[in-house]
This record gives C-alpha cells, sequence and structure tokens, in this order.
C-alpha cells in the first residue's frame, strides 16, 4: 500500500505543507504547457491540494494522487497519480507531472512504473490508460518505456485553455504488465 518506494524515489500520500513544493511545477508555464491545469496561482494550488487531502479519506479509495520524493532528502519533485475509473471493468488512469530541474533523469519512468505495479498489484485493475498532448514527447516516451502501448490519436479530445486539443492514447494491460516486468 501506500507510501511506495523504488530504490530512489518515495511515492506518499500528499499533505497540506506540501504547498509550496507542488506550486514550483504548478505555476511553472514550461511544465504546464500541455496539461489541463495551470500555471496555478497560489490559490489555486492551495485548492488542489486540500481537494486531493480530502480524496484520501473516502471509502473505497479510487484515487491517488501522490507526492513524489526523493529519497534519503525526502524533496518533493512532482506528482504521480492513478484513478480508478470503472470498478466493474477494472479499468485505470494515471497521470503525473514533474519539477523541471528533475526531467530527464529517469525519476518519472521510475514513478510511474511504481504507480501502475500498485494498480494492477493492489487495486487489481486489469488495464491503465493514459493520454499525452501529442508533441508532450518526453511524457509518450514515458509510457512507451515501461510498456504501455499507443492505442489511438483522440481529435480535439480535451478543452484546455481556451482551445480543443487531441491527445495519444496509450495503455497497458494486466497480463503485458507482468510479462514486460517478468512477474
Amino acid at each position: 500500500m501506500i507510501p511506495l518506494e523504488t530504490q530512489r524515489l518515495i511515492l506518499r500520500d500528499f499533505v497540506e505543507s506540501d504547498w509550496s513544493e507542488v506550486h514550483k511545477y504548478a505555476a511553472d508555464a514550461e511544465v504546464v504547457r500541455y496539461l489541463t491545469f495551470g500555471p496555478n496561482s497560489e490559490e489555486d494550488t492551495k485548492n488542489f491540494l486540500q481537494r486531493e487531502i480530502s480524496l484520501q479519506s473516502k471509502e473505497p479509495r479510487q484515487h491517488f494522487a501522490l507526492a513524489v520524493t526523493l529519497k534519503p532528502q525526502k524533496q518533493l519533485i512532482g506528482i504521480c497519480r492513478i484513478s480508478v475509473q470503472d470498478t466493474n471493468k477494472k479499468i485505470g488512469s494515471i497521470g503525473y507531472s514533474f519539477t523541471k530541474e528533475f526531467w530527464g533523469q529517469g525519476y518519472a519512468t521510475k514513478a510511474v512504473k511504481a504507480v501502475v505495479s500498485f494498480g494492477f498489484q493492489e487495486l487489481g485493475l486489469h488495464r491503465i490508460f493514459a493520454t499525452c498532448h501529442p508533441e508532450n514527447i518526453a511524457s509518450a516516451r514515458v509510457m512507451q518505456k515501461i510498456g504501455m502501448q499507443q492505442e489511438g490519436y483522440l481529435r480535439e479530445h480535451h478543452w484546455i485553455k481556451g482551445e480543443w486539443r487531441d491527445s495519444w492514447l496509450y495503455a497497458i494491460l494486466e497480463h503485458e504488465w507482468r510479462g514486460v516486468n517478468h512477474l
């Protein structure tokens, strides 16, 4: 269960005191340019964090927005989330965002891998999907590295920041995950 750990990371529930570290990436126009939110004001970030913290106590818990922190210094460097979208069909979705200074160091791949593993092993999901903007090559690479396959191109999928935006759709099935990870 939570927290999740990798060799270099701890993924844990958010706490209110995380807001200033979350704000570093949520207010950065370059970090959020492909995302559905931001750049955030301080109030936006505090409201987001309060919503996420309130969802931690919902039973059964179906939404896990996790603070990604470095070991051993415990510095918050991003968010990685998994949400159960359909309990009957056992479908979940993931999303992630990281402070710019930690891009390109493998942290996103390791965090996403941990969250997907949690989704299959602890939440009992059969399928996990994610979307990304077609120009967000780094995000697509993270999904490819963990074994997700591009399944489609969703035209005008999101209304974001005053315009319709397309998305790539990636997904992985539980048995594919087991094969990729030799489980």
